[in-house]
């Protein structure tokens, strides 16, 4: 038996602005993307030196509280990670995201930091 733990703590910045959708369940979501700087030795392995993180508020609170932020701002997100299924043109697509229980602004300073 192993301690499976699907917790995931991010700090970034938040790269638009937060939508909200409803839907079809009735269910309403606040998704918005966090842009994640690599760290140095990642960057060493690939030329890429952010990735941008789709993250989805579920609760009442969160979702009005993650409608409030801006582009740009730095946040720092915990939550579970979460495969999600699409389809369109090309078919069915799968893709990661955050489902987030926590969104709490940080200084810009705190995100330099996690590089």
């Amino acid at each position: 038996m192993t301690d499976d733990n699907n917790r995931v703590h991010l700090t970034g910045r938040i790269s638009g602005v937060p939508e909200s959708k409803v839907l079809p369940s009735g269910d309403e979501v606040v998704s918005f993307r966090l842009v994640v700087r690599r760290s140095a030795a990642a960057r060493r392995r690939s030329k890429q030196v952010v990735d941008t993180i789709e993250c989805s508020a579920w609760t009442a609170a969160l979702r009005r509280s993650v409608l409030r932020l801006e582009p740009g701002t730095a946040v720092t997100v915990a939550g579970a990670l979460r495969r999600r299924f699409t389809s369109g043109g090309a078919g069915v697509m799968s893709f990661v995201s955050v489902d987030v229980d926590s969104c709490r602004k940080v200084t810009p300073s705190a995100v330099a930091s996690e590089a």
